[in-house]
């Protein structure tokens, strides 16, 4: 038992994020990773690795928003330094950057975080 673990190769982590990113299976880089909208498939449809037990919980919306708040920040110190006084320019502009730019990145960023959960084996289940 002890030498099926030493025989496994490792795993790559780079590879597997990129392929996380593009919402692609971390394994084979070819099936789909979600089936809803961020709900991780049980199984691989090409490869058939298992990949629902990669939980990214709470490690997801951390890294979402830290995402959206720095690029929030940023675009209200541009519109600070071009003249954009009026709060109801920021209200226009801000808003709705900061309803739409968490909901594009939540796929692509859990992708990345179910790729490198799967690449350092880290999943929910205990080894038995």
């Amino acid at each position: 038992m002890a030498e099926s673990k030493l025989a496994k190769t490792p795993r790559r982590i780079w590879p597997a994020l990129l392929k996380g990113l593009k919402c692609r299976c971390p394994k084979c880089g070819v099936g789909k990773l979600f089936h809803h909208y961020i709900e991780v498939v049980e199984n691989c449809p090409h490869c058939g690795e298992r990949l629902d037990r990669y939980n990214a919980g709470l490690l997801l919306p951390f890294v979402v928003i830290m995402i959206v708040a720095h690029l929030l920040v940023f675009v209200m110190l541009e519109m600070e330094l071009t003249g954009a006084a009026s709060p109801l320019v920021y209200l226009a502009v801000l808003v709705p950057l900061a309803l739409i730019l968490p909901l594009l990145l939540l796929p692509p960023i859990k992708g990345a975080i179910v790729g490198l959960f799967w690449a350092r084996s880290l999943s929910d289940e205990l080894d038995r």
